[in-house]
């Protein structure tokens, strides 16, 4: 690279340095507006907080859209015209794993590190209210330093923390046209993400049969105590040596303490590594057994999220962000990580995709979620780069054996998305009309 990129990498490496106070007063507003995923009041408030912070940073863009979610948070797609040829898609998602009102007990709080470096602490502030307000101020300082850019567009989902589930088909389309994904995920320790596990999200239902507890306990199918028995069995599955991992996190049922339960469900986290354990996995959940034949157990198999791995479409892409690396004095390191993110999506359809350019920190999904608010230079020089043409290459229901159960499988596979959502287009509603759009509630 010659010196005019050097001096364009550290022009705004500088710039955000001296920007240091107003970037991290944009994280800390932005992580006071509370995001849950699953509250649909709360996310079209911190939606209409993103996009007026893009606007306020960035200018208004050349095209915006708002595609409603129903039931989840919105999704925004802003785009910024280019001087230079190139299309680059940024994702990030603007919801967190933690309930509204977990700001009261929790508030935003700053300290300092062994080094003497900032650090901010709350809810959501690692994963990644960090690296969107970053990624913003870094699209900024780009357009502000008066380096040629390519177009860039910038995708905001509130359903990512739920797997994505709205948003997935639109994330697809938009990667599809794009010459390079850049996901503001958070840094693994400074290092990018290049490799992710994939996911699956089961669900157990469990019906029994009520009956009083005391006066009649033999009548009673408990559903409860059924489920407990699949899940000491659903916890055997997991194999950490093959980088299988599985978590029932979510279980809930009965009605009384003083009645055998009728009803009871479970949500099953599942992570891998080799695309192979899927078919393992499907095959000991179908094997699951209880004791009491009274009892109906349904296991809903859904796998989100593709394995990610290292692709050769992403190659000439990292090789951009090693190159403003070394410029910049240091080397770039790349992880593996058991996460997921929309970059899963993106790498499943062999597009170039880099995730983990967001914030430094640690504690995502923890109490101790903590961000050093460090410029990223490589993700905003990454932006001016220029790449050329797009690289080449991009379980139905069925009823177990058991009689006692039975099991649902959704594919990961679907037909690209032509709906509602879909591709924003030249008739996008403009700036001002984004922000009167009328959100369903519902």
């Amino acid at each position: 690279m010659g010196t005019a990129t050097r001096s364009v990498a550290q022009t705004v490496r500088e710039q955000a340095a001296a920007h240091l106070p107003a970037i991290v007063r944009d994280i800390t507003a932005l992580v006071e507006t509370e995001t849950s995923s699953y509250d649909l009041a709360a996310l079209r408030t911190g939606s209409f907080h993103v996009a007026t912070l893009a606007g306020r940073l960035c200018g208004p863009p050349a095209r915006a859209h708002r595609h409603p979610g129903g039931a989840h948070g919105d999704m925004l797609t802003l785009t910024w015209a280019g001087t230079a040829p190139g299309r680059v898609l940024v994702l990030a998602h603007y919801d967190t794993v933690w309930p509204t009102g977990t700001l009261a007990a929790w508030p935003v709080s700053s300290g300092r590190d062994g080094d003497g470096r900032e650090v901010l602490t709350g809810p959501g502030i690692f994963d990644m209210k960090a690296g969107l307000v970053q990624s913003l101020w870094a699209l900024r300082l780009l357009q502000q330093s008066g380096a040629t850019t390519p177009t860039v567009t910038l995708f905001l989902n509130g359903d990512e923390e739920l797997g994505s589930p709205v948003s997935r088909p639109l994330i697809e389309e938009l990667a599809v046209l794009a010459d390079a994904v850049l996901v503001a995920e958070p840094s693994a320790g400074g290092a990018v993400k290049t490799g992710r596990k994939g996911v699956g999200f089961f669900r157990v239902d469990v019906v029994g049969i009520e009956a009083h507890a005391g006066l009649d306990p033999e009548a009673g199918a408990s559903a409860i105590h059924a489920i407990a028995e699949v899940i000491t069995q659903v916890t055997r599955i997991s194999d950490l040596t093959k980088g299988t991992s599985i978590n029932v996190g979510l279980v809930d049922g009965g009605s009384g303490a003083n009645v055998a339960a009728g009803h009871a469900t479970a949500v099953v986290d599942i992570r891998v590594q080799d695309p192979a354990e899927q078919d393992r996995v499907d095959r000991a959940f179908d094997a699951i057994t209880v004791s009491d034949p009274r009892v109906q157990v349904t296991i809903g198999h859904h796998w989100n999220r593709p394995p990610m791995f290292p692709n050769e479409a992403s190659a000439p892409l990292m090789g951009v962000l090693r190159g403003v690396a070394h410029e910049l004095g240091y080397e770039l390191q790349e992880a593996f990580v058991g996460g997921a993110s929309d970059a899963n999506f993106v790498a499943g359809l062999a597009r170039p995709v880099v995730c983990g350019l967001g914030a430094v920190g640690s504690g995502p999904h923890a109490r101790t979620d903590s961000s050093t608010p460090t410029p990223s230079p490589p993700r905003s020089r990454s932006w001016r780069g220029r790449w050329g043409a797009s690289p080449t290459g991009c379980r139905r229901a069925r009823r177990d054996r058991s009689p006692t159960v039975a099991a649902r499988r959704v594919s990961d596979a679907h037909q690209p998305h032509r709906g509602r959502g879909g591709r924003p287009s030249s008739s996008s509603p403009g700036w001002m009309p984004m922000y009167s759009a009328r959100i369903p509630t519902s």
